[in-house]
């Protein structure tokens, strides 16, 4: 199971954090930058409008002023408005800003001072560059600190999502093992309670299937034996084939038990991948029907010799020609292709449902396609014995129609 392509959280943590830190500097410099300009203006203007009513009083007392009597450079906005009668400084904004004061001294005459507003304007254009530097290196440190924060959580995260998919897939003692008490820290626990509490309950379903099957061995060997003592004829036959299907069955549910306890061990020895396969198919017999015998060939394109534990090995050749035969249709084909296996029929294939667990969690025991057709476990003994066989089991719906299982046996000769 993977979990959908996307943007890692510890990135997303990081973009937003960078945005915030970007928007807050970027508003701080611009408020910076207007109250600075403002106090810049109102300073100078207070000066300048001081230095004209000196120049004002030295006129009057015809006293030399750097002031200056209608000014042929005078803004035509500070003329008209003096001419109103209103005392002014006025800002003439360009590439070199200059600061116009100017006063009325009698009906006909305008007395004006003016000066450079350039240091004024260099000094907040070095303002902005300081506040941009500023604002850029303290948006580069929140959004590294961000991304710090970001990955150390995204990990943290992704380590819960990964335990959570081993659990999924089966590892139940897979364990997250949180630090700290933060959310990402209960979601971790709740991902370690949960596993335990799983864990637990399969155990214990484990447990009672184990002890239900070892029960049952004892009364159904008993009628094992009563069968035998019984007079030949029909009935004593039908007796004897659900005898040795409800024997076929324990034994099922105990190697089952015995997998997942893990205490099954490999008696290993070199054999024909093509014997194996053909005791296999021979094997049904004693399972099922003799007549579905004729209905399964075993085709040799290239047979080897491989080191295995061949009982385990015939055991899930058996199980998956014995389920093609139930739920698929003739013919089965058993092809043996020197270590690789195919076992396929001619029916319409996986159903979709049982094909996605197939390739996601696996076969699940008592779980089968049709009601009255067989309790589920051939897919999941042949699942295990392949596991502890080392071997590879893949199943896939053929282009043609029909099923097919391909069990890949290790190629150690």
């Amino acid at each position: 199971m993977r979990r959908p392509p996307g943007v890692h959280v510890g990135t997303k943590v990081a973009l937003a954090v960078a945005a915030a830190a970007l928007a807050v500097a970027s508003v701080v410099g611009v408020l910076v930058h207007r109250l600075t300009a403002a106090d810049q203006l109102a300073t100078a203007r207070n000066e300048l409008d001081q230095q004209l009513m000196s120049a004002a009083y030295d006129y009057a007392a015809a006293r030399k002023s750097p002031a200056r009597i209608d000014p042929p450079n005078l803004p035509a906005p500070v003329a008209k408005a003096v001419r109103d009668g209103v005392r002014v400084t006025y800002l003439r904004d360009g590439s070199r800003p200059v600061l116009w004061a100017a006063t009325r001294v009698s009906d006909r005459e305008v007395l004006a001072l003016s000066r450079s507003y350039v240091p004024e304007a260099r000094s907040l254009a070095t303002l902005d560059r300081t506040l941009a530097a500023v604002g850029s290196a303290a948006t580069v440190v929140v959004s590294l600190a961000g991304l710090f924060l970001g990955v150390r959580m995204g990990r943290r995260a992704t380590a819960a999502a990964r335990t959570a998919e081993r659990i999924a897939n089966g590892d139940l003692d897979a364990r997250v093992r949180p630090d700290g008490r933060d959310e990402i820290a209960r979601l971790s626990a709740a991902v370690d309670t949960m596993a335990d509490a799983l864990g637990a309950r399969l155990e214990a379903e484990r447990r009672v299937t184990a002890d239900i099957a070892h029960e049952l061995r004892t009364p159904v060997a008993g009628m094992a034996t009563a069968v035998g003592l019984l007079p030949p004829g029909p009935a004593t036959d039908l007796i004897g084939r659900s005898v040795k299907n409800l024997r076929g069955l324990v034994e099922d549910v105990l190697e089952v038990a015995r997998m997942d306890a893990q205490v099954a061990v490999l008696e290993t020895e070199q054999r024909q991948v093509s014997a194996m396969a053909r005791r296999a198919v021979a094997g049904l017999a004693e399972t099922g029907p003799a007549a579905g015998l004729a209905e399964v060939e075993v085709r040799v394109v290239r047979d080897t010799v491989v080191t295995t534990d061949p009982r385990r090995v015939e055991r899930v050749l058996a199980n998956l020609a014995s389920n093609a035969l139930r739920h698929g249709a003739p013919p089965v084909e058993v092809e043996v292709d020197g270590p690789v296996v195919r076992i396929r029929d001619h029916g319409s294939g996986f159903p979709p449902d049982l094909f996605a667990v197939l390739h996601t969690s696996g076969p699940q025991r008592f779980r089968t396609t049709a009601p009255g057709t067989g309790t589920g476990l051939g897919l999941t003994i042949a699942v295990g014995q392949a596991r502890l066989l080392g071997a590879g089991l893949a199943f896939r719906n053929r282009p043609e129609g029909g099923a097919e299982a391909v069990l890949t046996l290790p190629d150690r000769t």
